[in-house]
């Protein structure tokens, strides 16, 4: 139970830091769409007050026709830059739509379209390179340098991707390690988590495997090289993120999906209507107008207005209520997800190890008082994780710790230090010296007997410790370690007087939330985890998963989900660390604890549960369901009126003015009905579906 002292020691005793490095993270400004964006957004709330409030047409017109410019000339050439490829896309067909409705006097509708479309655009941009930002920033695990030892024991510094398989690299305590590889020569504890995802760090001895990127404790480990650094396990992460990142990419709003028919339909359409009436012998004017009045009431102004507020308010409404979901793309995909797979540490668990048992042994005549007093003040000095689990513990039960000296750590094995008159080891089982061959009494002076003894007098009752190879010990480690437990032995002076079991903390609403996942998607959720088996086992049980699968190491995990969804699952992926980014890019749709979610996981995923509220991703899924349901009722309302209008230019004649009305009139309904999802009751009603489902 090594430390992992703050202060790092070269051999010649200078002061080794590991620089921390430079955030790498794309401003919002930095981006052109971004810039653009604001701009039309600005020009179009300076042109629209002075609109409404019977200012002179210049003066709102030019702010307008700046507003068009600056947001509609990017898609615009995007637009024609696919019209020379034979491709009609949305972008251009919202642009002609916009100058269309300016043409007829509807200078605001136009602008209002442009701003929606150019806001839309940076948003995609944004996503697109925090993404990549993200994914850069994960190289920053990897350390700058390595030391690697020649053959004849000296020592050179090179650079991580110059090693060679065969390679021996020497980890010194607080370094990072430099390559994925198996431990030749000493002992020492690796957190490891940023691969395994496991909340501890896992002790390493000869023959044990290290990864690349993790960070060593306090022992110095020989390492020979495994593989190349283009192959380690951190890069594979990187080139999984890049790949899944890239494949999702495409993915689009369901109405875009049919923009080439619609947009290609639409064009002709207008121009058979200006063009046939014309050859047969119409008035130029009036066939101008009847394509003009064809157009607007044709033009997808509905059709979109219809798919975005319901997602757009989805969105606002769940930020509220802290998850931030990324895109309309993303609140859409949430809804069709029909599989869940969750991960362990820092979703199901809190990430944090906390004291669970405090087991004095028979005839030690220890309380749990006294015991953990014991075993915290020996821990005190140290900063392992489950150093600070075993102190908070002490704190939170308002325990006197008495002041240790002679502090010391040997990595792999615990600490030790002297505790009154007493030598006080703790560490783990199979790494402690053996018990003492006899069961002498030992007075230790905790002062936190039952009402008994002051501090630095001795206990109400000396401990008594039971002969060598007495079965309490070893039993009661066996049962807390067969619970998914981490034990913890206590010895004073040799002796071994009790047992701590310490374990990651489920969360509160995790039982909850498995089965609210379970009502809605009808599929149990499976538990993807790189911690051992048994603790995943144990959890599983818990929290009411059936399909655990542990000891995975990130690829393993996309493999898990690709495999799902290539049976035709929709999957949604929930995690936090590093190891989860490849999966949550992979899959169909991921979502990222935001506490203590690693800037990967947060980047790559495409909500974050800004409050670690876990119960809010079955909430969150419900209320894209609700969306989609409402998408598709505003596009059965916005097809109806579109329909009965160009029916009406087509069959008949449709005057203008009712034709925009019509339009407009159209616009505005299914923007209302949308916004219906703006409602406090929406999210309430969302959270209480899947409850009420789950029970």
């Amino acid at each position: 139970m090594s430390s992992v002292l703050t202060d790092r020691l070269s051999p010649a005793g200078a002061a080794r830091t590991e620089p921390a490095a430079p955030r790498r993270r794309t401003r919002v400004f930095a981006l052109p769409e971004a810039r653009w964006a604001a701009a039309a957004t600005v020009l179009f709330l300076i042109a629209l007050p002075l609109q409404l409030t019977g200012a002179p047409g210049w003066a709102w017109g030019v702010p307008y026709a700046l507003a068009y410019a600056a947001g509609g000339w990017e898609p615009a050439w995007a637009g024609l830059r696919a019209l020379a490829e034979k491709t009609l896309d949305v972008d251009l067909l919202m642009i002609v739509a916009a100058l269309g409705a300016a043409a007829v006097g509807q200078v605001m509708d136009g602008a209002l379209l442009i701003v929606i479309f150019a806001t839309s655009g940076a948003l995609e941009a944004l996503a697109t390179a925090r993404t990549a930002d993200s994914v850069r920033g994960l190289l920053d695990l990897a350390p700058a340098t390595a030391t690697r030892l020649r053959p004849d024991g000296t020592e050179e510094t090179v650079a991580p991707a110059d090693l060679t398989v065969g390679d021996t690299v020497l980890v010194r305590p607080g370094e990072r390690i430099g390559a994925d590889g198996r431990v030749l020569d000493g002992t020492s504890e690796v957190d490891q988590a940023t691969i395994t995802g496991e909340p501890l760090p896992v002790a390493k001895e000869p023959g044990d495997e290290v990864f690349a990127g993790t960070l060593n404790g306090t022992g110095a480990l020989r390492v020979r090289v495994g593989r190349d650094a283009a192959d380690s396990v951190i890069a594979r992460i990187v080139r999984m993120v890049q790949e899944a990142s890239e494949t999702k990419a495409p993915t689009q709003l369901f109405i875009e999906k049919v923009e080439q028919r619609y947009s290609l339909g639409m064009v002709a359409a207008t121009l058979a209507v200006f063009a046939v009436p014309l050859a047969f012998g119409a008035a130029l004017t009036e066939s101008l107008l009847r394509a003009m009045t064809f157009m607007i009431v044709a033009s997808p102004c509905a059709v979109v207005l219809a798919t975005m507020p319901p997602l757009l308010s989805a969105i606002a409404n769940a930020g509220r209520h802290g998850v931030l979901v990324k895109s309309a793309v993303v609140m859409e995909r949430l809804g069709e997800v029909d599989a869940v797979a969750l991960d362990k540490t820092g979703t199901l668990t809190e990430g944090t190890p906390q004291v669970t048992d405090v087991v004095p042994l028979p005839g030690a005549g220890l309380t749990e008082r006294e015991l953990l007093t014991l075993a915290a003040a020996a821990e005190h000095p140290s900063e392992h994780p489950l150093a600070r689990a075993v102190t908070d513990a002490a704190r939170a039960r308002g325990l006197t710790v008495p002041t240790a000296r002679d502090f010391t750590s040997t990595p792999g094995v615990g600490v030790t230090a002297t505790v009154g008159t007493h030598r006080v080891t703790v560490g783990a089982p199979p790494r402690l010296p053996a018990d003492a061959t006899d069961g002498p009494v030992l007075p230790v002076t905790t002062g936190q007997g039952d009402g008994a003894g002051t501090p630095g007098e001795p206990a109400a009752a000396p401990v008594t410790a039971g002969p060598a190879g007495s079965p309490a010990a070893p039993a009661v480690v066996a049962d807390l370690e067969a619970g998914g437990r981490t034990a913890v032995v206590v010895q004073v002076d040799g002796v071994t007087v009790g047992v701590l079991g310490i374990a990651d903390r489920v969360r509160a609403d995790a039982a909850v939330t498995v089965a609210a996942l379970t009502a809605l998607t009808r599929v149990p959720p499976m538990l993807l985890t790189g911690d051992n088996p048994r603790a995943a086992a144990r959890l599983g049980d818990e929290v009411g998963v059936r399909d655990v699968r542990a000891g995975l190491l990130p690829e393993e995990k996309v493999g898990a989900v690709r495999a799902e969804q290539k049976a035709g699952r929709r999957m949604l992926v929930v995690g936090d660390g590093v190891n989860d980014a490849p999966a949550l890019a992979a899959a169909h749709a991921g979502v990222a604890m935001g506490r203590a979610g690693s800037d990967l996981a947060l980047e790559t995923a495409d909500a974050v549960i800004v409050r670690d509220e876990l119960a809010a991703v079955p909430a969150v899924v419900a209320l894209s369901r609700r969306a989609r349901r409402l998408v598709v009722q505003n596009l059965v309302v916005a097809g109806v009126f579109i329909s009965g209008l160009v029916v009406w230019d087509l069959a008949g004649t449709l005057p203008l003015p009712l034709g925009v009305l019509g339009h407009e009139g159209s616009t505005v309904l299914v923007g209302l009905n949308g916004l219906r999802l703006l409602r406090e009751a929406a999210w309430t009603e969302a959270a209480r579906a899947g409850t009420e489902r789950a029970a």
